[in-house]
């Protein structure tokens, strides 16, 4: 009797901080959501495109040094900052 009550204490004092999630819900990273919705703006799918050029053009050259990182970094750099304004407003 006394070991079962000594367990339901330590029970409620580990889950009450953090509370209990339940299997069943499913846990959506709002990073993932925000970064497809930032991902179909104007300013990203312009970056994107010039990304995609590059690709097409690197990939149709045999021998080339040119490589596409800066049009990939530019990409990033847009979807990020978008992503950046409204992520904190989502984290609890």
């Amino acid at each position: 009797m006394l070991f079962t009550s000594i367990r339901e204490t330590l029970s409620k004092f580990v889950q009450s901080p953090f509370g209990v999630v339940k299997a069943e819900e499913e846990l959506v990273d709002p990073a993932k959501v925000l970064r497809a919705k930032c991902e179909q703006e104007k300013e990203a799918q312009a970056r994107f495109a010039k990304l995609q050029e590059c690709n097409t053009r690197v990939t149709s050259r045999k021998e080339t040094a040119e490589t596409c990182v800066e049009e990939f970094w530019d990409f990033l750099e847009v979807v990020d900052k978008c992503i950046a304004k409204d992520l904190f407003d989502h984290l609890k």
